[in-house]
């Protein structure tokens, strides 16, 4: 039957058309969201809704909610968004998540630590201080021929398509489409996300021409989301040191660059990432090492690094059996960077020298084909659309 990711829910936003991609960038550690993960590792599902945000949902979507903390993880306090997404669009958001790309799935029945209380919570949470859900207007018009042509234009340099991932959220995700009602779609579309690069469009577009973008966003998927089975759940008594008995890897490390802003805080590279392709290299060699993989387990049971052992950022007891020994110790989520980045600096705060992330996450490994254990069905990611338009 087998073969050998934070609440992101909708906030549709568009991308920065016109400039060049740039290479994947760490968030900024925070330690408020550190003070968290590392005081509640097991009884995130216990926390009340504030602190359970801190610990799971802040890393990408920032401490004031206002996301764009990590891998363009919307706001969760725009007004047009929360007055339109109802409390069951929250709650399957973070129950199911969004399988293929960076939010992974919470709820408990999917292989997350949240229970069906705890993601109540979590909702009332988001909810506080949060406009009235309004009376949405239905869709009751439009064609798919238009939408795809208004689509095109306006909307898949930043949304992609079912063949090619944006840089933005997702329209064709088939667990989104599952949950996000045509009145919201339009709502979003019509209004935009003030304070974002996601612009309005009603005045410019029609009351039909709206309904066609729904119509047309309703083909993007390929109809219920599939049901896959999930590998088995992780023991905790997984082997950590892959290839125990192999050489030691010679990695080259990369360092964000430091800011040469007026006024930034004076900063010293740090050399924490490496290729996907060296890490390729050296699995391929049998060289020594551990790979971590630091999404919820919910990831980890559909799709992971070949060997890579489960150890999520909120869950990091497992940490305390690693050898000190000098080994190459690699962390990666889908972020590319941020939930991998909070399990290495844990490492490196108790004295792990080579600990680092997997510069490109696990997306990047999964679409080169590079070796991974899966669950039957999981498709490759999306290849990504850059804002010229060129796939990758």
């Amino acid at each position: 039957m087998h073969r050998a990711a934070v609440v992101v829910v909708l906030g549709i936003a568009a991308c920065n058309s016109g400039a060049a991609k740039p290479a994947p960038q760490a968030a900024p550690r925070d330690a408020a969201v550190h003070g968290t993960v590392d005081a509640n590792l097991s009884q995130v599902a216990q926390l009340d809704g504030k602190p359970m945000y801190l610990a799971l949902c802040a890393p990408c979507h920032g401490v004031d909610r206002k996301g764009y903390a990590a891998d363009h993880a919307p706001s969760l306090v725009s007004q047009t968004f929360l007055e339109s997404a109802s409390d069951y669009f929250l709650r399957r958001s973070i129950i199911t998540g969004r399988p293929g790309t960076s939010m992974a799935a919470y709820g408990k029945a999917s292989g997350g630590p949240l229970d069906d209380a705890a993601v109540r919570r979590l909702v009332a949470f988001l909810r506080e201080g949060a406009p009235p859900t309004l009376a949405l207007t239905p869709v009751v018009a439009g064609d798919v021929p238009t939408g795809a042509l208004i689509y095109a234009k306006h909307c898949f340099v930043c949304h992609g398509d079912g063949k090619t991932r944006g840089e933005a959220i997702s329209l064709a995700n088939p667990q989104l489409l599952a949950t996000a009602s045509d009145e919201f779609l339009r709502y979003a579309v019509a209004r935009g996300r003030p304070g974002t690069k996601m612009e309005p469009f009603a005045g410019k577009l029609t009351d039909a021409e709206l309904d066609s973008v729904v119509r047309y966003v309703r083909r993007l998927g390929t109809g219920s989301p599939p049901e896959i089975e999930p590998l088995p759940e992780p023991t905790g008594k997984e082997p950590l040191v892959l290839n125990p008995k192999g050489a030691t890897p010679k990695f080259t490390l990369r360092a964000d660059p430091c800011s040469t802003a007026p006024g930034a805080a004076p900063c010293k590279p740090d050399p924490r990432f490496v290729s996907v392709a060296q890490v390729g290299a050296a699995l391929a060699a049998k060289q020594r090492m551990v790979l971590i993989d630091a999404r919820p387990t919910s990831d980890w049971r559909r799709v992971h690094l070949a060997g890579a052992v489960s150890i999520p950022y909120h869950e990091l007891k497992r940490l305390d059996e690693l050898p000190r020994d000098g080994t190459w110790m690699i962390a990666y989520c889908a972020c590319p960077h941020h939930l991998s980045g909070i399990v290495v600096d844990e490492l490196r705060k108790r004295g792990f020298a080579h600990a680092v992330v997997l510069d490109e996450g696990i997306n990047e490994w999964h679409r080169r084909g590079l070796p991974v254990t899966a669950a039957e069905g999981v498709p490759k990611p999306l290849p990504e659309a850059t804002p010229g338009g060129a796939i990758r």
